[in-house]
Protein backbone atom coordinates (compact mmCIF):
# COMPACT_ATOMS: atom_id res chain seq x y z
CA UNK A 1 0.00 0.00 0.00
CA UNK A 2 1.25 3.01 -1.05
CA UNK A 3 -0.35 6.48 0.62
CA UNK A 4 1.84 8.85 -0.64
CA UNK A 5 0.85 8.04 -4.40
CA UNK A 6 -2.92 8.54 -3.05
CA UNK A 7 -5.43 11.68 -2.92
CA UNK A 8 -6.77 11.71 0.81
CA UNK A 9 -10.56 10.12 0.59
CA UNK A 10 -13.13 12.30 0.36
CA UNK A 11 -15.60 12.28 3.17
CA UNK A 12 -18.21 10.56 1.82
CA UNK A 13 -16.07 7.61 1.26
CA UNK A 14 -14.52 8.23 4.44
CA UNK A 15 -17.34 7.55 6.18
CA UNK A 16 -18.74 4.93 4.17
CA UNK A 17 -15.48 3.24 4.35
CA UNK A 18 -15.84 2.84 8.00
CA UNK A 19 -19.29 0.68 7.41
CA UNK A 20 -17.66 -1.17 4.68
CA UNK A 21 -20.15 0.45 2.02
CA UNK A 22 -17.47 1.66 -0.26
CA UNK A 23 -18.42 0.08 -3.72
CA UNK A 24 -16.30 -2.17 -5.81
CA UNK A 25 -15.43 0.78 -8.60
CA UNK A 26 -14.15 2.86 -6.68
CA UNK A 27 -12.03 0.38 -4.39
CA UNK A 28 -10.40 -1.83 -7.08
CA UNK A 29 -6.89 -1.84 -8.39
CA UNK A 30 -4.34 -3.29 -10.63
CA UNK A 31 -1.16 -3.26 -8.81
CA UNK A 32 -0.25 -2.95 -4.61
CA UNK A 33 1.17 0.40 -4.88
CA UNK A 34 -1.74 1.79 -5.77
CA UNK A 35 -3.75 0.53 -2.93
CA UNK A 36 -4.18 3.42 -0.42
CA UNK A 37 -3.57 3.40 3.17
CA UNK A 38 -6.99 3.57 4.00
CA UNK A 39 -5.88 2.88 7.91
CA UNK A 40 -4.08 5.67 7.79
CA UNK A 41 -6.53 7.78 6.37
CA UNK A 42 -9.26 6.82 8.95
CA UNK A 43 -7.70 8.64 11.95
CA UNK A 44 -9.87 11.68 11.68
CA UNK A 45 -13.08 9.59 11.20
CA UNK A 46 -11.59 7.39 14.35
CA UNK A 47 -11.44 10.95 16.33
CA UNK A 48 -14.88 12.38 14.86
CA UNK A 49 -17.01 9.53 16.11
CA UNK A 50 -15.39 9.25 19.45
CA UNK A 51 -16.04 12.66 20.03
CA UNK A 52 -19.70 11.75 18.58
CA UNK A 53 -20.09 9.01 20.97
CA UNK A 54 -18.60 11.37 23.69
CA UNK A 55 -21.10 13.44 22.95
CA UNK A 56 -24.34 11.51 22.80
CA UNK A 57 -22.97 9.63 25.70
CA UNK A 58 -23.40 12.70 28.04
CA UNK A 59 -26.89 13.53 26.52
CA UNK A 60 -28.37 9.82 26.85
CA UNK A 61 -26.49 8.51 29.89
CA UNK A 62 -25.23 11.85 31.50
CA UNK A 63 -21.33 10.56 31.66
CA UNK A 64 -18.43 9.52 29.28
CA UNK A 65 -18.63 6.29 27.80
CA UNK A 66 -15.62 5.70 29.50
CA UNK A 67 -12.79 6.77 31.63
CA UNK A 68 -9.87 8.98 30.52
CA UNK A 69 -6.64 6.40 31.47
CA UNK A 70 -8.49 3.52 29.80
CA UNK A 71 -8.64 5.42 26.75
CA UNK A 72 -5.34 6.40 26.46
CA UNK A 73 -3.65 2.96 27.02
CA UNK A 74 -6.13 1.48 24.61
CA UNK A 75 -4.82 4.68 21.88
CA UNK A 76 -1.01 3.86 22.95
CA UNK A 77 -1.63 0.55 21.94
CA UNK A 78 -2.90 0.80 18.43
CA UNK A 79 0.15 3.52 18.28
CA UNK A 80 2.63 0.94 18.93
CA UNK A 81 0.82 -1.22 16.80
CA UNK A 82 1.30 0.37 13.71
CA UNK A 83 4.88 1.50 14.32
CA UNK A 84 6.68 -1.30 12.57
CA UNK A 85 4.90 -0.42 9.36
CA UNK A 86 6.83 2.45 9.18
CA UNK A 87 9.70 0.13 8.21
CA UNK A 88 8.48 -2.49 5.78
CA UNK A 89 5.17 -4.00 4.93
CA UNK A 90 3.04 -6.27 7.10
CA UNK A 91 3.39 -9.76 7.34
CA UNK A 92 0.26 -10.53 6.33
CA UNK A 93 0.83 -8.85 3.11
CA UNK A 94 4.81 -10.14 2.61
CA UNK A 95 3.24 -13.32 2.92
CA UNK A 96 0.32 -13.49 0.85
CA UNK A 97 2.47 -11.69 -2.21
CA UNK A 98 4.81 -14.14 -1.78
CA UNK A 99 2.67 -17.34 -2.29
CA UNK A 100 0.50 -15.14 -5.03
CA UNK A 101 3.68 -14.91 -6.91
CA UNK A 102 4.89 -18.78 -6.58
CA UNK A 103 1.77 -20.67 -6.05
CA UNK A 104 -1.07 -18.91 -7.11
CA UNK A 105 -3.76 -21.21 -9.19
CA UNK A 106 -6.10 -19.03 -11.00
CA UNK A 107 -5.74 -15.50 -11.46
CA UNK A 108 -8.76 -14.12 -11.23
CA UNK A 109 -9.19 -10.64 -12.70
CA UNK A 110 -8.74 -7.64 -10.17
CA UNK A 111 -11.39 -5.26 -11.77
CA UNK A 112 -14.56 -7.86 -11.52
CA UNK A 113 -16.87 -7.28 -9.05
CA UNK A 114 -17.54 -11.18 -8.76
CA UNK A 115 -13.65 -10.96 -7.75
CA UNK A 116 -14.37 -7.78 -4.85
CA UNK A 117 -17.18 -10.11 -3.34
CA UNK A 118 -15.67 -13.59 -3.25
CA UNK A 119 -13.30 -11.49 -1.46
CA UNK A 120 -15.27 -9.60 0.78
CA UNK A 121 -15.98 -13.44 2.01
CA UNK A 122 -13.22 -14.71 1.85
CA UNK A 123 -11.15 -12.21 4.20
CA UNK A 124 -14.10 -12.08 7.06
CA UNK A 125 -13.94 -16.11 6.33
CA UNK A 126 -10.26 -16.00 7.24
CA UNK A 127 -10.82 -13.70 10.14
CA UNK A 128 -13.48 -15.76 11.93
CA UNK A 129 -11.18 -18.67 12.33
CA UNK A 130 -8.00 -16.56 13.37
CA UNK A 131 -10.04 -14.89 15.42
CA UNK A 132 -11.05 -18.12 17.08
CA UNK A 133 -8.09 -19.86 16.97
CA UNK A 134 -7.00 -16.34 18.73
CA UNK A 135 -8.67 -17.54 21.85
CA UNK A 136 -8.45 -21.23 21.98
CA UNK A 137 -4.54 -21.62 20.99
CA UNK A 138 -2.66 -19.94 24.04
CA UNK A 139 0.35 -18.63 22.09
CA UNK A 140 -1.97 -16.79 19.86
CA UNK A 141 -4.08 -15.47 22.51
CA UNK A 142 -0.90 -13.82 24.06
CA UNK A 143 -1.13 -11.24 21.21
CA UNK A 144 -4.97 -11.17 21.25
CA UNK A 145 -5.33 -10.43 25.22
CA UNK A 146 -4.29 -7.07 24.37
CA UNK A 147 -7.56 -5.93 23.12
CA UNK A 148 -9.41 -7.56 25.26
CA UNK A 149 -7.53 -5.95 28.69
CA UNK A 150 -9.72 -2.75 28.71
CA UNK A 151 -12.61 -2.52 31.09
CA UNK A 152 -14.29 -0.04 29.41
CA UNK A 153 -16.19 -0.80 26.43
CA UNK A 154 -16.49 2.14 23.85
CA UNK A 155 -14.68 3.06 20.32
CA UNK A 156 -11.25 3.30 21.95
CA UNK A 157 -11.46 0.06 22.94
CA UNK A 158 -11.21 -0.50 19.03
CA UNK A 159 -7.81 0.97 18.96
CA UNK A 160 -6.26 -1.17 21.75
CA UNK A 161 -4.44 -3.83 18.86
CA UNK A 162 -1.65 -6.07 19.75
CA UNK A 163 2.13 -5.48 18.12
CA UNK A 164 2.13 -9.54 18.04
CA UNK A 165 -1.39 -10.58 16.58
CA UNK A 166 -0.45 -10.35 12.69
CA UNK A 167 2.37 -12.34 13.03
CA UNK A 168 -0.16 -15.46 13.40
CA UNK A 169 -3.30 -13.65 11.49
CA UNK A 170 -1.67 -14.19 8.16
CA UNK A 171 -2.19 -18.47 8.13
CA UNK A 172 -5.64 -17.75 7.84
CA UNK A 173 -5.26 -15.53 4.85
CA UNK A 174 -3.25 -17.09 2.77
CA UNK A 175 -5.50 -19.50 1.22
CA UNK A 176 -6.55 -16.82 -0.96
CA UNK A 177 -3.62 -16.32 -2.26
CA UNK A 178 -3.85 -19.45 -4.23
CA UNK A 179 -6.56 -17.23 -6.55
CA UNK A 180 -7.26 -13.70 -5.10
CA UNK A 181 -4.77 -10.56 -6.70
CA UNK A 182 -2.94 -8.64 -3.35
CA UNK A 183 -4.19 -5.52 -4.51
CA UNK A 184 -8.01 -6.72 -3.65
CA UNK A 185 -6.84 -8.32 -0.57
CA UNK A 186 -4.94 -5.28 0.62
CA UNK A 187 -8.57 -3.43 -0.01
CA UNK A 188 -10.52 -6.12 2.35
CA UNK A 189 -7.66 -6.26 4.79
CA UNK A 190 -8.38 -2.98 5.89
CA UNK A 191 -11.82 -2.45 5.10
CA UNK A 192 -12.59 -5.79 7.62
CA UNK A 193 -10.70 -3.66 10.42
CA UNK A 194 -12.21 0.02 9.93
CA UNK A 195 -15.53 -1.92 10.00
CA UNK A 196 -14.72 -3.54 13.78
CA UNK A 197 -14.38 0.25 14.78
CA UNK A 198 -17.83 1.34 15.32
CA UNK A 199 -19.17 -2.00 16.69
CA UNK A 200 -17.13 -1.11 19.88
CA UNK A 201 -19.65 1.43 21.75
CA UNK A 202 -22.73 0.69 23.70
CA UNK A 203 -24.48 3.54 23.03
CA UNK A 204 -26.22 1.97 19.94
CA UNK A 205 -28.20 -0.99 21.22
CA UNK A 206 -30.59 -3.40 18.93
CA UNK A 207 -30.04 -3.23 15.35
CA UNK A 208 -33.57 -5.41 14.23
CA UNK A 209 -32.67 -7.72 11.40
CA UNK A 210 -29.32 -6.52 10.85
CA UNK A 211 -28.67 -8.49 13.96
CA UNK A 212 -29.25 -12.13 12.16
CA UNK A 213 -26.89 -11.50 9.59
CA UNK A 214 -24.02 -8.62 10.60
CA UNK A 215 -21.52 -8.41 13.41
CA UNK A 216 -23.31 -5.55 15.68
CA UNK A 217 -22.70 -3.90 18.77
CA UNK A 218 -24.52 -6.13 20.92
CA UNK A 219 -23.02 -9.19 19.40
CA UNK A 220 -19.81 -7.76 19.74
CA UNK A 221 -20.28 -6.64 23.36
CA UNK A 222 -20.94 -10.70 24.52
CA UNK A 223 -17.63 -10.97 22.53
CA UNK A 224 -15.52 -8.49 25.23
CA UNK A 225 -17.55 -9.73 28.22
CA UNK A 226 -15.81 -11.90 31.07
CA UNK A 227 -19.13 -13.20 32.34
CA UNK A 228 -18.91 -17.30 31.75
CA UNK A 229 -21.65 -16.68 29.03
CA UNK A 230 -19.82 -14.21 27.27
CA UNK A 231 -16.70 -16.50 27.27
CA UNK A 232 -15.13 -18.21 23.30
CA UNK A 233 -18.51 -16.43 21.86
CA UNK A 234 -18.92 -14.29 18.91
CA UNK A 235 -15.69 -14.27 16.90
CA UNK A 236 -17.43 -12.54 13.85
CA UNK A 237 -15.74 -9.42 12.18
CA UNK A 238 -18.20 -8.22 9.59
CA UNK A 239 -20.62 -11.52 9.18
CA UNK A 240 -22.42 -12.72 12.48
CA UNK A 241 -23.69 -16.08 9.95
CA UNK A 242 -19.64 -17.79 10.58
CA UNK A 243 -21.04 -17.62 14.19
CA UNK A 244 -24.18 -18.88 14.02
CA UNK A 245 -22.90 -21.81 11.38
CA UNK A 246 -20.27 -22.92 13.65
CA UNK A 247 -21.55 -23.20 16.83
CA UNK A 248 -20.06 -20.36 18.76
CA UNK A 249 -23.45 -17.17 18.76
CA UNK A 250 -24.55 -16.02 21.86
CA UNK A 251 -26.79 -13.37 21.96
CA UNK A 252 -26.15 -10.77 24.69
CA UNK A 253 -28.86 -10.83 27.93
CA UNK A 254 -27.03 -9.91 31.22
CA UNK A 255 -25.14 -7.13 31.58
CA UNK A 256 -21.98 -7.77 30.50
CA UNK A 257 -18.64 -6.73 32.41
CA UNK A 258 -15.53 -5.99 30.01
CA UNK A 259 -12.44 -7.58 30.24
CA UNK A 260 -9.86 -9.95 30.74
CA UNK A 261 -11.35 -13.03 33.26
CA UNK A 262 -8.28 -11.74 35.60
CA UNK A 263 -7.40 -8.18 35.01
CA UNK A 264 -3.97 -6.70 34.42
CA UNK A 265 -4.41 -3.50 36.79
CA UNK A 266 -1.63 -1.58 34.75
CA UNK A 267 -1.77 0.75 31.98
CA UNK A 268 2.03 0.63 31.25
CA UNK A 269 1.82 -0.41 26.89
CA UNK A 270 4.57 -3.09 27.42
CA UNK A 271 2.83 -4.38 30.55
CA UNK A 272 -0.62 -4.35 28.54
CA UNK A 273 1.02 -6.08 25.12
CA UNK A 274 3.07 -8.50 26.87
CA UNK A 275 2.21 -9.44 30.10
CA UNK A 276 0.51 -12.92 28.63
CA UNK A 277 3.92 -13.76 27.18
CA UNK A 278 5.21 -13.90 30.69
CA UNK A 279 2.94 -15.85 32.08
CA UNK A 280 2.84 -18.60 29.56
CA UNK A 281 7.14 -18.62 29.75
CA UNK A 282 7.12 -19.03 33.78
CA UNK A 283 3.99 -21.69 33.16
CA UNK A 284 5.81 -23.24 30.23
CA UNK A 285 9.23 -23.80 32.43
CA UNK A 286 6.71 -24.63 35.26
CA UNK A 287 4.88 -27.66 33.61
CA UNK A 288 6.72 -30.88 33.60
CA UNK A 289 6.88 -33.48 30.72
CA UNK A 290 7.41 -32.33 27.16
CA UNK A 291 3.85 -32.83 25.64
CA UNK A 292 2.36 -30.81 28.68
CA UNK A 293 4.91 -28.14 27.87
CA UNK A 294 3.13 -28.04 24.18
CA UNK A 295 -0.22 -28.33 25.40
CA UNK A 296 0.73 -25.14 27.39
CA UNK A 297 1.59 -23.21 24.03
CA UNK A 298 -1.50 -24.45 21.59
CA UNK A 299 -4.02 -25.80 23.87
CA UNK A 300 -6.35 -23.33 25.78
CA UNK A 301 -5.44 -20.03 27.84
CA UNK A 302 -7.15 -22.00 30.54
CA UNK A 303 -5.58 -25.41 30.16
CA UNK A 304 -3.65 -27.32 32.67
CA UNK A 305 -2.94 -30.90 32.90
CA UNK A 306 -5.88 -32.78 33.66
CA UNK A 307 -8.08 -30.57 32.14
CA UNK A 308 -10.15 -30.29 28.59
CA UNK A 309 -8.28 -28.32 26.21
CA UNK A 310 -10.16 -25.16 26.85
CA UNK A 311 -9.97 -25.96 30.62
CA UNK A 312 -13.19 -25.46 32.94
CA UNK A 313 -15.71 -23.11 32.64
CA UNK A 314 -16.55 -23.70 36.21
CA UNK A 315 -12.86 -22.19 37.31
CA UNK A 316 -13.80 -18.53 35.54
CA UNK A 317 -14.40 -16.06 37.99
CA UNK A 318 -18.02 -15.79 38.55
CA UNK A 319 -19.41 -11.93 37.76
CA UNK A 320 -21.10 -10.25 40.81
CA UNK A 321 -21.73 -6.87 38.83
CA UNK A 322 -20.06 -5.21 41.39
CA UNK A 323 -16.86 -5.22 39.56
CA UNK A 324 -14.90 -2.08 40.11
CA UNK A 325 -12.38 -1.42 37.04
CA UNK A 326 -8.91 -0.37 37.85
CA UNK A 327 -8.34 2.82 37.33
CA UNK A 328 -5.70 5.64 38.18
CA UNK A 329 -5.65 7.72 41.20
CA UNK A 330 -3.80 10.94 40.29
CA UNK A 331 -4.87 14.28 40.54
CA UNK A 332 -6.36 16.01 37.89
CA UNK A 333 -3.77 18.33 37.04
CA UNK A 334 -1.56 15.13 35.96
CA UNK A 335 -4.22 14.33 34.45
CA UNK A 336 -4.02 17.30 31.94
CA UNK A 337 -0.12 17.02 32.09
CA UNK A 338 -0.76 13.70 30.86
CA UNK A 339 -3.19 15.01 27.85
CA UNK A 340 -1.28 17.58 26.97
CA UNK A 341 1.84 15.33 26.33
CA UNK A 342 0.04 12.43 24.55
CA UNK A 343 -1.44 15.15 22.02
CA UNK A 344 1.92 16.03 21.28
CA UNK A 345 3.34 12.77 20.78
CA UNK A 346 0.11 12.15 18.47
CA UNK A 347 0.97 15.42 16.41
CA UNK A 348 4.60 14.21 15.79
CA UNK A 349 3.82 10.62 15.38
CA UNK A 350 0.70 11.44 12.50
CA UNK A 351 3.67 13.83 11.21
CA UNK A 352 6.36 11.36 11.16
CA UNK A 353 3.60 8.79 8.91
CA UNK A 354 2.64 11.77 6.72
CA UNK A 355 6.50 12.22 5.89
CA UNK A 356 7.83 9.08 6.41
CA UNK A 357 8.89 8.85 2.44
CA UNK A 358 11.16 12.24 3.13
CA UNK A 359 12.69 11.06 6.13
CA UNK A 360 15.86 9.37 6.67
CA UNK A 361 15.95 5.84 8.74
CA UNK A 362 18.03 7.37 11.56
CA UNK A 363 15.00 10.37 11.88
CA UNK A 364 12.81 7.42 11.77
CA UNK A 365 14.34 5.26 14.11
CA UNK A 366 14.69 7.96 16.72
CA UNK A 367 10.72 9.44 16.27
CA UNK A 368 9.52 6.06 16.64
CA UNK A 369 11.90 5.37 19.84
CA UNK A 370 10.38 9.23 21.42
CA UNK A 371 7.14 7.91 20.48
CA UNK A 372 7.61 4.21 22.71
CA UNK A 373 9.42 6.55 25.44
CA UNK A 374 6.66 8.64 25.48
CA UNK A 375 3.66 6.12 25.86
CA UNK A 376 5.93 4.27 28.41
CA UNK A 377 6.46 7.45 30.39
CA UNK A 378 2.36 7.97 30.11
CA UNK A 379 1.91 4.55 31.50
CA UNK A 380 4.33 4.91 34.36
CA UNK A 381 2.75 8.31 35.64
CA UNK A 382 -1.04 6.80 35.40
CA UNK A 383 0.24 3.55 37.29
CA UNK A 384 2.20 6.11 39.62
CA UNK A 385 5.41 3.85 39.35
CA UNK A 386 8.42 4.87 41.37
CA UNK A 387 10.55 5.92 38.95
CA UNK A 388 7.86 7.82 36.82
CA UNK A 389 8.97 11.06 37.62
CA UNK A 390 12.91 9.94 36.06
CA UNK A 391 11.77 8.15 33.07
CA UNK A 392 9.96 11.49 32.70
CA UNK A 393 12.65 14.13 33.29
CA UNK A 394 14.88 11.75 30.76
CA UNK A 395 11.85 11.69 28.20
CA UNK A 396 12.04 15.77 28.38
CA UNK A 397 15.61 15.48 27.34
CA UNK A 398 15.75 13.44 24.95
CA UNK A 399 12.96 15.77 23.16
CA UNK A 400 14.88 18.89 23.10
CA UNK A 401 17.90 16.81 22.10
CA UNK A 402 16.18 15.78 19.02
CA UNK A 403 14.82 19.36 18.13
CA UNK A 404 18.17 20.72 19.01
CA UNK A 405 19.84 17.99 16.09
CA UNK A 406 17.08 18.21 13.96
CA UNK A 407 15.04 14.67 14.21
CA UNK A 408 12.14 16.58 15.89
CA UNK A 409 10.55 19.65 13.83
CA UNK A 410 7.23 21.88 15.26
CA UNK A 411 4.63 22.08 13.17
CA UNK A 412 5.04 25.77 12.91
CA UNK A 413 8.41 27.67 13.59
CA UNK A 414 6.87 30.14 15.66
CA UNK A 415 5.83 26.76 18.34
CA UNK A 416 9.76 26.07 18.41
CA UNK A 417 10.55 28.22 21.00
CA UNK A 418 7.45 28.04 23.31
CA UNK A 419 8.02 24.12 23.21
CA UNK A 420 11.85 24.35 24.23
CA UNK A 421 10.51 26.71 27.23
CA UNK A 422 7.65 24.08 27.99
CA UNK A 423 9.54 20.98 28.03
CA UNK A 424 12.33 23.07 30.00
CA UNK A 425 10.02 23.83 32.90
CA UNK A 426 8.94 19.97 32.69
CA UNK A 427 12.60 19.11 32.86
CA UNK A 428 12.88 21.12 36.40
CA UNK A 429 9.74 19.87 37.41
CA UNK A 430 10.30 16.73 37.44
CA UNK A 431 14.09 17.15 37.64
CA UNK A 432 13.21 17.70 41.31
CA UNK A 433 10.76 15.29 41.93
CA UNK A 434 13.18 12.68 40.96
CA UNK A 435 15.77 13.78 43.76
CA UNK A 436 13.41 13.57 46.37
CA UNK A 437 12.38 10.77 45.47
CA UNK A 438 15.58 9.33 45.08
CA UNK A 439 17.08 10.95 48.07
CA UNK A 440 13.79 9.23 49.82
CA UNK A 441 15.27 5.93 49.19
CA UNK A 442 14.23 3.01 46.49
CA UNK A 443 10.25 2.29 46.49
CA UNK A 444 9.40 5.70 47.47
Amino acid sequence: MNPEAQQDVSVSQGIRMMFYMMKPNETSFQTLEEVPDYVKQATPFFISLMLLELVVSWILKGKAPGRLDDALTSMSAGILSRLPSLFSRSIELTTYIYIWENYRLINLPWDSPWTWYLTFLGVDFGYYWFHRMAHEVNIMWAGHQTHHSSEDYNLSTALRQSVFQIYTSWIFYSPLALFIPPSVYAVHLQFNLLYQFWIHTEIINNLGPLELILNTPSHHRVHHGRNRYCIDKNYAGVLIIWDRIFGTFEAENEKVAYGLTHPINTFEPFMVQCHHLVYIWTTFWATPGFFNKFSVLFKGPGWSPGKPRLGLSEEIPEVTGKEVPFSSSVSHLLRIYVVVQFALMLAFYEETFADKAALSQVTLLLRVCFIILTLTSIGFLLDQRPKAAVLETFRCLVFLMLCRFGHLKPFTPSLSFALEIFFSICIAFWGVRSIKQLASGPGK
